[in-house]
């Protein structure tokens, strides 16, 4: 039998972040588990300015970079970096690029101010790790998106990429967590993120876009939800609470248990059967 192909769209891991989140645990051991059920995987996540390259061994794909991504009318060269979990057997690609991820910091400046320029990260790293998944030629059965810097790939998925054969029978599943930011996004962020597949009405949320408004974009796209912590935006918990698709509560990962309820998870949502 064909392998599950799972493809793990992260905002944080373990070791490469440094604070010990509850994002960051399963960014680094969920992929882990499901590989070791004999599923196959590929994970992704930003490149930020804070991890170490020569202590994290990370070195650039050549065959996988190269490639330059339009955002506003400029070109952004999109670099690919790997590095291997060793006890885990894992490997993490990494979306690199000068202007949006070789800073000191992550979303906000030294002052705590929200990078200006988040709406183009964002962008970025989207069309960055689906671009790269297609030059791999994996078609993943499921995407499952980690944080809402990868809130934008389930729209992009069900619309400007849903062409590609490499995606076309895709399940996204979004774990939505307690990581709001303040702040919006530049008032013309929904006309930096058209292309060909994407109408009026699937920018609604991006017009005036904040935190609630892209995580309620990335639900609308979803096959199926997560509740990755314990409190997530009661917003948020308002709007899941009337949308019919395949839910997962907040499951404790203090036992690796919950790579257990993941994974049968997986199974019921590429079986199309209804989850509560």
């Amino acid at each position: 039998m064909e392998k599950t192909k799972i493809l793990f769209v992260e905002q944080e891991i373990i070791p490469y972040t440094t604070e010990k989140s509850i994002m960051g645990t399963i960014g680094r051991y969920l992929p882990q588990g499901i590989q070791e059920k004999n599923n196959e995987i590929r994970t992704f996540m930003p490149r930020f300015g804070c991890i170490n390259e020569r202590r994290n061994q990370l070195h650039e794909v050549i065959r996988l970079s190269g490639m330059n991504i339009i955002i506003n009318d400029m070109d952004h060269p999109l670099l690919i970096k790997v590095a291997s979990i060793q006890p885990a057997r894992m490997q993490v690609y990494f979306i690199d690029n000068e202007d949006y991820f070789q800073r000191k910091f992550v979303f906000n400046d030294k002052n705590d101010n929200f990078f200006k320029d988040n709406d183009e990260r964002i962008i970025f790293y989207s069309r960055g790790v689906l671009e790269t998944v297609k030059k791999l030629g994996w078609a993943p059965d499921i995407i499952h998106c980690h944080g809402w810097i990868s809130s934008m790939i389930p729209m992009y998925v069900k619309t400007a990429f849903k062409v590609n054969p490499l995606f076309t029978d895709s399940k996204v599943i979004f774990s939505i967590y307690d990581d709001d930011f303040d702040g919006n996004f530049n008032k013309n962020f929904a006309d930096k993120i058209k292309l060909e597949g994407i109408k009026e009405k699937d920018l609604k949320y991006y017009n005036n876009s904040n935190y609630v408004n892209m995580i309620k974009s990335a639900i609308d796209f979803s096959d199926a939800l997560i509740i990755g912590s314990e409190k997530i935006n009661p917003e948020i918990k308002k709007y899941l609470s009337k949308i019919n698709k395949p839910i997962l509560d907040f499951q404790p990962i203090e036992t690796n248990e919950y790579i257990d309820t993941y994974h049968n998870f997986y199974d019921k949502v590429l079986d199309k059967e209804l989850v509560v």
